[in-house]
């Protein structure tokens, strides 16, 4: 039977094929050490969990919530965009609560895309940026994902030889998977470009406070202008380690933020309100479990370069997120990152996500997740270790298994 025209325009799932060799390993016994899928372990603070248990409680918080957030929630959310990023948001104008930032995504694709309508998108990227927009329709043209000096010549292009003109922009920064950084002034170069081309910046800040070098990443929107032409999203999933609680948020451009709340107002009546009570109070917090959290992906972070790099395989190191962005080693890379990524199972027991589902520009590398603890990513690079010492040599000799089944 013919497939439906959305899911035709959808390409096979890349880390499905990981996930099933995954799956088969552990069937047989094998102990899997999973750095693929950015699912954070760490347990949500107790404080966010107690303020949860106390409000569900109430058989008042069992009814339809509110899909654009309670009240409380969308204040709490432009008080931290306040203190962190002394940007000021009408919490009942620019500010809306998402299920997840992928969610928001997903829907603000829904609420402005008309079919064959331009979006720029880098590439490598995280796979919603682009497919979001492709099942509303759109057509996406890949950038650069380096927010260096060529970016706005890679968006000058792009507005050149796209018909009809780019409708918006996406940008990432901590990328997720590339892990690299914007500062403030690639943000105001390229918000000047937007509002030149009249074209529509969507910044998802997904990492904003999982970085290491002591430099907080920017949110475009401190730009003074940004918040004419854009519209950012963020997400607890990591900041609080919530990733299934489904808390996001998108803010910014007031006439954006209407089409996403109006949109969501028929599809979904919002999370759950104890926990919109609860990412409210987390939101309010003193920060302290945002410190705790990134210290401990710094941590990770520094374990994982440090052994990885003497069992032979020199990654460099993330200044911000919770991956890395790790190159094939040059033996393996002319099997490209789905293929190597079926050899680290097989052969060393460690999953990775391979670099060509996030866009073809990422083949030659494989996102590596800060998910397990410090002694787990000692084992698994002792086990690669001992995979590169027996296999580098003859790398055209090494098949996965599964090419024979």
């Amino acid at each position: 039977m013919e497939e439906f025209h959305k899911v035709r325009r959808l390409p096979p799932y890349v880390f499905e094929q990981v996930n099933r060799l995954k799956a088969s390993a552990r069937s047989r016994g094998a102990d899997i050490i999973d750095l693929g899928m950015g699912n954070p372990d760490l347990p949500t603070p107790k404080a966010i969990v107690d303020k949860l248990c106390e409000v569900v409680r109430d058989p008042r918080t069992h009814r339809y919530s509110s899909s654009r957030g309670i009240p409380g929630l969308r204040r709490a959310q432009a008080a931290y965009y306040a203190r962190r990023f002394g940007v000021k948001l009408n919490p009942d104008t620019q500010v809306v609560a998402t299920l997840g930032s992928k969610e928001g995504f997903a829907n603000m694709a829904q609420a402005i895309t008309a079919p064959g309508d331009v979006i720029l998108c880098p590439n490598p990227t995280y796979p919603i940026h682009a497919f979001g927009f492709i099942m509303s329709g759109g057509v996406i043209r890949s950038l650069q994902v380096e927010p260096d000096d060529g970016f706005i010549p890679a968006l000058e292009r792009g507005v050149k030889h796209s018909i009809p003109k780019p409708l918006a922009l996406i940008l990432n920064y901590p990328s997720n998977p590339t892990a690299l950084v914007a500062s403030l002034d690639f943000y105001k170069d390229v918000v000047a470009f937007a509002k030149k081309n009249d074209i529509i910046i969507l910044s998802d800040l997904a990492y904003s406070e999982i970085y290491f070098d002591g430099n907080p990443p920017p949110s475009v929107l401190q730009v003074p202008g940004a918040i004419d032409v854009c519209v950012e999203f963020t997400s607890m999933s990591k900041t609080f380690s919530m990733p299934g609680w489904r808390m996001g948020f998108a803010v910014g451009n007031e006439r954006l933020i209407s089409a996403l709340t109006r949109v969501k107002s028929y599809l979904d009546y919002g999370a759950f309100t104890p926990i919109q009570v609860a990412a409210a109070h987390a939101l309010n917090g003193d920060g302290a479990d945002i410190a705790e959290v990134r210290d401990i992906y710094h941590k990770r972070r520094d374990v994982m370069v440090d052994a990885f790099g003497r069992a032979g395989w020199t990654i460099p190191a993330p200044a911000a997120s919770m991956f890395a962005w790790a190159p094939i080693p040059e033996p393996f890379r002319h099997l490209g990152s789905l293929e190597f990524s079926k050899l680290l199972i097989e052969h060393a027991d460690v999953a990775v996500a391979p670099g060509v589902g996030f866009g073809e520009h990422g083949d030659e590398f494989v996102r590596v997740a800060l998910v397990e603890n410090e002694h787990r990513i000692r084992q698994a690079a002792r086990n690669i270790k001992r995979f590169l010492a027996t296999s580098a040599k003859q790398p055209n000799n090494v098949v996965p298994l599964s090419a024979h089944r």
